[in-house]
């Protein structure tokens, strides 16, 4: 078993790559355990905070499962294929990626809160109205997209705050062709679709710190899916 050298400066995306190498290779065969993250740690001479984030990126592109109690395995259905996939080509640079993530936990994380206070049963229905189109038009990027705007404006329109709604509102352009640049570079996933139901689901609970939660693990996806196959438009 050959590992490579690596740049101090990223250690999780050479751990990442030391671990699909295993994996392409057929070392690591569907089905099998994973080593330790102290014993992977000791492998790689790096800490045990790189291995844990290398494995989370792999959950993440569906390859690795980690079950609690019993350890992380290489999906069943991984192949290598899921890592020779076409290259993520978003029309963003990543400073407005991040910018537009700052904005969503600064601003939308409290949308949800106070939605999961105030939304009243037209509320409801308009965020569930978003999420059926959503789910009607998942072979339709645009429509998709549109939907999926409608359904964070509903959220906010139902947090009952005027600023929050209108900052929605002005903000549409910018808003949906972030969404739209996401849903065309990353596509459509079981994931995307899944999430936003949460969501709903939460805000009907009453559940604000459910429904954040759900927010907060569908980016950490998105990031780590660009990570791995994206590439950003110039600065």
């Amino acid at each position: 078993m050959t590992f490579n050298s690596y740049e101090k400066t990223d250690v999780v995306a050479y751990v990442f790559d030391q671990l699909k190498n295993q994996i392409v290779s057929g070392e690591w065969p569907p089905g099998s355990k994973l080593p330790s993250e102290s014993k992977l740690a000791s492998m790689f001479n790096v800490s045990r905070v790189s291995v844990r984030s290398a494995i989370q990126r792999l959950r993440d592109v569906h390859v690795v499962e980690t079950f609690q109690g019993k350890g992380s395995f290489i999906a069943e259905h991984a192949t290598a294929m899921q890592f020779t996939k076409p290259k993520i080509i978003l029309n963003l640079s990543q400073k407005e990626f991040i910018d537009m993530m700052v904005f969503r936990e600064t601003i939308e994380y409290k949308t949800l809160a106070l939605a999961s206070e105030h939304a009243d049963g037209d509320d409801l229905r308009k965020i569930e109205e978003a999420l059926h189109d959503m789910t009607a038009h998942i072979e339709d990027k645009a429509l998709y997209s549109e939907a999926d705007y409608r359904f964070h404006l509903a959220i906010a329109k139902a947090s009952k705050n005027k600023v929050f709604y209108d900052t929605f509102v002005l903000m549409k352009d910018y808003f949906y062709s972030y969404l739209e640049e996401l849903n065309k570079g990353i596509g459509i996933t079981e994931d995307s679709v899944e999430s936003h139901i949460q969501i709903f689901q939460a805000l009907k609970k009453r559940d604000a710190k459910r429904a954040q939660r759900v927010l907060t693990d569908a980016m950490k996806r998105n990031i780590a899916i660009i990570k791995t196959f994206g590439h950003w438009s110039e600065e």
